[in-house]
């Protein structure tokens, strides 16, 4: 049999994950709801794989296929791998910017209930104080204090308002947070 028509490896799946799947799937019958900003972040992220990186990568392995054996050629064998890696998430990217819903949370500023793009600060049963901003599941980053809309968190944050007790289930068990307040990115001036 042709070696054109076998798999490289059995890991060399087409699950189109951002980066091997790290990202949670979407809910069944959801919305994939993400900021101006994120969606223009994940489309610079798609133009910038198209146009600039995967051009070079196709070069690089067209030069090294030229070099003889490409059964042990590392500079080859690479640059498939990473040319597979590129086209995987440069589908989910398509994929997800097809599907996305633009909202911009600045239409809410000075509104005191929690919407998607909020950032709510609240306390704990202990009183300990936590501020988190609710974003696009391809958007939001734990390490800015940012979480995903579909987390357990923004879902009990949602809909409430600024002085509200919300019950916030988590594997540990149910808690009580109390919304300490609510705020809103600036509308932007209208463009001229």
């Amino acid at each position: 049999m042709s070696k054109a028509f076998t798999k490289e490896t059995d890991t060399d799946g087409d699950d189109d994950g951002a980066d091997g799947g790290a990202l949670p799937p979407l809910p069944a019958g959801s919305k994939n709801y993400i900021t101006p900003e994120g969606y223009a972040r994940l489309r610079d992220e798609l133009l910038q794989l198209m146009d600039e990186e995967r051009p070079k990568v196709v070069e690089a392995v067209h030069w090294a296929a030229k070099n003889g054996d490409r059964s042990e050629n590392g500079d080859y064998l690479y640059g498939k791998k990473r040319l597979r890696e590129i086209d995987r998430r440069i589908r989910f990217l398509t994929k997800r910017l097809e599907i996305a819903e633009i909202t911009d949370p600045s239409v809410h500023h000075g509104r005191d209930q929690v919407f998607f793009g909020a950032t709510v600060r609240y306390a704990d049963e202990t009183g300990d104080e936590r501020s988190v901003t609710i974003l696009g599941i391809d958007e939001a980053e734990s390490a800015k204090s940012q979480v995903s809309w579909i987390s357990p968190i923004a879902r009990a944050l949602l809909k409430a308002r600024e002085g509200d007790v919300v019950k916030l289930v988590t594997p540990g068990g149910a808690h009580e947070v109390e919304i300490i307040s609510v705020s809103y990115p600036t509308p932007r001036p209208a463009e001229a």
